[in-house]
């Protein structure tokens, strides 16, 4: 919901020289915060994720509030969870390694937050303020989570390097109750069995500016007929698809494609709070139902956010005046986690094939004629999350550094020792499919080479030696040593890789028979409702995120049951209404009471899965469920 008015374990997941992962005390010891006092008085922060100086990242910052001192264990626990469902949520999963994270620390004097859940409830001393009801106000609703903005930007300010601009302050309430919001400020509750669901859904409202794509705004009451012209959002239309395809508008070049949030990407009544009207690129997606993923057309939008937050070139050779032709060029890059970056070199406008993807370009090799030349570096994110050519070809995925470069000029001689200066962390494992990077120092007369090998064996790794793209090994399930090393010296990188998924299993209510065929999945046969539990275990340790679908329908993360993030999932014939939304309606979804209750009889395919906290997707395993008709059951 949008509003105006609004793993700790895993410290570190990349490290970078020069980066301290210690935890700043702000003030001394921790005592409650009083409310006559500055809220950053006693304020921890606590660095969580690391990958480069918070100048040269986007961070997140997470902020509790109504959690006591003696409470701030949960709210660890609660970053921890919503910062794993957030990796396993694609762009963030791909590009987790451009984001900083920083947990404050404020105990609060009272347990709890504002009018949660009613606007009877009381108001609670709190460092941040938050209330439900937007604030307490009879005229909002209940979900709206508010924040005090000054104070959470005070405590946000603490932390050295950030600012407006490059950052994303998301402030956790101390509640079981649901609700959020996103704005300049992103809210969410910190305990509610959809609170981890609940922070991807309001940073898309943050960060990417993404709308809702409920057709209601109060919950339980259709939404009405949209009244007004074409949407602004980049996920809303009134267009029909031949006129998205004819005026090359919206999503057209996604049309007709599988949605990641399942179905296919086409055209979809209902969205901005109505239910006519107004149409969306996917039948369910994040920005509609917590649980599934950001749609393409959604997915394309926020990664152009969050690249837009950093510069894909971190660093490069000094290009203020012109250098000589006797030395090295070179450009740090960031690495993503979901693929490599690409570097085109160009001399005098003619693209040097044989640098392709190179960090490093020595230009003793080049054999340049007598005089001045231009040299380019053009970084670029090939991601096939972006396909509009304007995203691609802007700031947020192409950078572009010039030098020019004179024969007259002498290069002279440098004292700059081989050395590691960035690297993915290696104190946590890395999953099978990740990029794993290795920076070095740059000597201006020597091109220092990175050699890669895993289990002892070494790796060909053409082009860009920077970067390894596990994913493209095909490694076999286990654990395996990963190392690199600078050639002809004694620098040496060492990672563990987990190339095993975390383990899942399923339970089931009892059902009223269970039938076993040859080369089908085990089969069980229900005339009612029936629940099932999701659970999961890793070799590795860490939060293990479960996820399943229905049919071939888009992956939902399991999350429990509304209620209680204990109790297992209920699949009913028609779906089981709470607070105005319909859960666990067998075969097609529905979601709000009018969408359609007509029952799925019959047999369904239930698959599931599970993403572990070093990104390692299992594969999907799976069991039938036949849901029998009335007729059939008196039979």
């Amino acid at each position: 919901m949008t509003s105006s008015v609004a793993g700790i374990r895993r410290a570190g997941l990349f490290a970078t020289a020069g980066t301290v992962l210690a935890v700043l005390l702000l003030g001394t010891g921790a005592p409650a915060a009083r409310a006559d006092a500055p809220v950053t008085e006693a304020a921890t922060v606590v660095p969580v994720q690391t990958t480069g100086p918070a100048d040269k990242r986007f961070n997140l910052v997470l902020l509790g509030d109504g959690y006591t001192a003696g409470e701030l264990p949960k709210f660890r626990a609660d970053v921890e969870t919503h910062l794993n469902v957030l990796w396993s949520t694609e762009p963030f999963a791909s590009y987790r390694s451009y984001i900083n994270v920083w947990a404050v620390e404020v105990p609060s004097a009272e347990s709890g937050v504002d009018c949660d859940p009613g606007l009877g409830d009381p108001r609670r001393d709190t460092p941040l303020n938050m209330g439900f009801w937007g604030g307490c106000n009879a005229d909002s609703v209940q979900r709206l989570l508010s924040v005090d903005s000054a104070a959470a930007t005070a405590l946000a300010d603490l932390i050295p390097g950030t600012a407006g601009a490059n950052r994303q302050i998301v402030a956790l309430a101390n509640s079981g109750t649901y609700g959020g919001a996103g704005g300049t400020y992103a809210t969410a509750s910190g305990g509610n069995a959809l609170s981890s669901l609940i922070t991807p859904h309001e940073i898309g409202h943050s960060l990417g500016k993404l709308q809702d794509e409920y057709d209601y705004y109060t919950r339980g009451v259709p939404g009405g007929v949209h009244a007004d012209g074409e949407p602004g959002s980049a996920h809303h239309t009134l267009l029909t698809e031949d006129e998205m395809r004819q005026q090359r508008a919206k999503w057209w070049r996604w049309l007709g494609e599988k949605s990641e949030a399942g179905g296919v990407i086409g055209r979809y009544e209902g969205g901005m709070y109505s239910t006519e009207g107004v149409w969306r690129p996917s039948r369910h997606s994040l920005m509609k139902t917590l649980g599934y993923a950001f749609d393409q057309v959604e997915r394309e939008v926020m990664v152009q956010k969050i690249s837009a937050k950093v510069n894909l070139v971190q660093d490069h050779t000094a290009n203020s005046s012109p250098i000589g032709a006797d030395r090295t060029v070179w450009v740090d890059t960031l690495h993503p986690v979901g693929g490599e970056l690409d570097v085109a070199w160009r001399l005098d406008g003619r693209r040097l094939a044989d640098a392709d993807g190179a960090r490093t370009v020595d230009l003793r090799a080049l054999g340049l004629r007598p005089g001045t030349h231009t040299l380019t570096a053009t970084v670029t994110d090939p991601t096939p999350f972006v396909r509009d050519p304007a995203i691609r070809g802007s700031s947020a995925l192409t950078r572009t550094v010039s030098w020019t470069v004179d024969t007259a000029v002498g290069t002279p001689p440098d004292q700059v020792t081989a050395a590691f200066t960035g690297h993915t962390d290696t104190s946590a494992p890395v999953g099978a499919d990740a990029v794993v990077h290795a920076d070095t120092s740059h000597p201006n007369t020597r091109n220092l080479s990175v050699r890669w090998a895993l289990d002892g064996r070494p790796v060909v790794n053409a082009g860009n030696d920077r970067d390894l793209d596990l994913g493209s090994l095909r490694l076999r399930p286990g654990t395996h040593t990963l190392t690199a090393r600078i050639a002809g010296t004694g620098a040496r990188l060492s990672w563990t890789v987990d190339a095993s998924p975390a383990g899942s299993a399923y339970a089931l209510s009892e059902p009223l028979r269970t039938v076993h065929r040859p080369g089908r999945p085990v089969e069980y046969v229900y005339d009612g409702p029936f629940t099932m539990e999701l659970t999961a275990r890793d070799d590795h340790g860490g939060h293990v995120v479960r996820q399943f679908r229905v049919d071939g329908d888009g992956w939902q993360t399991y999350y429990g049951w509304p209620t209680d993030a204990d109790a297992p999932y209920r699949f009913t014939p028609r779906g089981t209404e709470i607070d105005g939304l319909v859960y666990g309606k067998l075969g097609t979804p529905r979601v709000v009471p009018w969408d359609d209750a007509t029952p799925d009889y019959g047999t369904h395919t239930i698959e599931y899965r599970t993403v572990d906290s070093a990104g390692n997707v299992s594969a999907a395993k799976k069991f039938l469920v036949t849901l029998l008709p009335p007729r059939q059951q008196l039979s």
